[in-house]
């Protein structure tokens, strides 16, 4: 098992803003944005403390689902090496890509170059997917998912490992004698940490996963789904511990005078660390935080805000 986050505290991290516009999460400002946006955002993070940026993934969107989805989600490892060039520290996270989509040594050439390019910070984060039209038009068998999913993750930590010519022998996959270089500057090799709150999920991310990424579960479910994870993990004999994730809910620093949403947290820096810091005592390591914002400049207001006057507040 492969450990990034610092120990002992709680480390935090957002998926980006611009890249993935769903109706869902995404902004009313984020729709005119572009990569300068992206840029700033990152370098914002990098400054603040933030442990990672993430990007999603979809290869695109049906019609019938483009009214929520949206049509806009950048390639993550394109973003992603994109934004290698104009940071330093901040951890580039794939949240998530859909690996099953392609074959293992495709995604370990393009991960190993990213973990290459942005000097080993690199956490691949992957997810079974669950748009049916996407694989049925790259000929991959929607139904058979997430066992495909478990055997691409098993090929990809053989061919991201400490050797050049890698072998790998499963049900739908099978290689060996092949060298791929660059190698990852990560040894043995960056971590992967799984998506999804689904048993199947939690089920993968115990056996496999050097963490976990729930699906934005509500901190009741979550702390069960915690307590599952962790069993599971006893009953397959994996020592080391997961780097266990959690959606937080929308935040927003200070008080802010327009209607943020009845789930949103505001105010003190206080009041939100203190709420915060409850999910650290259910075995939390990271939260992935997003601000409500109506501009970029508000928004990296509220990451600043956050960096500052919250996050060194977590760690009491």
């Amino acid at each position: 098992m492969v450990r990034v986050l610092p120990s002992g505290r709680l480390a935090y991290g957002m998926q980006l803003p611009v890249q993935a516009q769903s109706g869902v999460f995404a902004e009313g400002w984020e729709a005119a944005a572009g990569p300068e946006d992206l840029v700033a955002v990152a370098r914002v993070a990098d400054r603040y403390g933030f442990a990672y940026v993430a990007c999603c993934e979809h290869v695109a969107i049906p019609r019938r689902l483009a009214g929520a989805m949206g049509t806009v989600w950048y390639d993550p490892v394109a973003t992603l090496a994109h934004l290698a060039a104009v940071t330093e520290r901040v951890r580039l996270l794939s949240h998530v890509a859909v690996v099953g989509l392609r074959h293992p040594l495709l995604s370990a050439k393009q991960f190993a170059t990213l973990d290459r390019l942005s000097g080993g910070r690199l956490i691949i984060g992957v997810g079974a997917g669950h748009v049916q039209e996407e694989f049925e038009a790259l000929g991959v068998d929607f139904a058979r998912r997430g066992a495909l999913l478990d055997e691409t993750v098993d090929a990809l930590k053989a061919a991201l490992g400490p050797e050049e010519f890698v072998a790998f022998a499963g049900e739908r996959f099978a290689f060996s004698e092949l060298g791929q270089a660059p190698r990852p500057v990560q040894t043995p090799r960056p971590p992967v940490w799984v998506g999804g709150s689904s048993p199947a999920a939690v089920r993968r991310a115990a056996e496999r996963g050097d963490g976990w990424l729930p699906q934005g579960d509500r901190r009741p479910q979550l702390r069960e789904k915690i307590g599952m994870l962790k069993g599971l993990r006893e009953i397959a004999e994996v020592a080391e511990p997961a780097e266990i994730g959690a959606i937080a809910e929308p935040l927003y620093v200070g008080e802010p005078g327009w209607d943020i949403g009845r789930r949103a947290l505001s105010g003190t820096p206080e009041r939100i660390a203190a709420s915060l810091r409850e999910y650290r005592e259910m075995g939390v390591d990271q939260i992935q935080v997003r601000f409500r914002c109506r501009g970029r400049e508000e928004l990296t207001d509220q990451m600043a805000a956050f960096g500052a006057e919250v996050g060194p507040l977590l760690e009491e």
